[in-house]
């Protein structure tokens, strides 16, 4: 004994339809070149800050080496409490404003800074 088949009115069982979603491209795809070349800058600005941070971080190191080094063979003498009272209050300041300066400059002007700021942050993250 067989089944009959479902009658033709009576929809197959799935997800519902989406709904009609040209209005939405409609108004996304004037910003659509906004919005990918703000994403494409940004991660290329996350990409050479990276580096950037990263060659600074060596050339910070080599000459701590090369402070060790001098001071180990007795031709120069570094007073380190010293050091570190110049340095502790720009550090300081710099941590806590640098880097809502830097977001500042970097996004200033920028009609598309939000898609922007996405990028950077990928590109910070990237594995490049």
């Amino acid at each position: 004994m067989t089944t009959p088949p479902p009658p033709a009115s009576v929809p197959p069982p799935g997800p519902p339809a989406p709904p009609d979603s040209s209005a939405l491209s409609e108004a996304l795809r004037g910003m659509l070149p906004d919005l990918s070349v703000g994403a494409l800058l940004g991660f290329a600005t996350g990409v050479a800050l990276r580096h950037i941070g990263r060659v600074a971080l060596i050339a910070l190191g080599a000459l701590f080496i090369t402070l060790q080094l001098l001071s180990y063979f007795g031709l120069i003498t570094v007073n380190w409490w010293q050091v570190q009272a110049l340095t502790e209050p720009w550090l300081r300041q710099g941590s806590e404003q640098g880097g809502a300066w830097l977001a500042r400059v970097l996004t200033a002007n920028l009609p598309f800074a939000g898609a922007f700021t996405a990028g950077l942050l990928l590109g910070l993250r990237a594995r490049v």
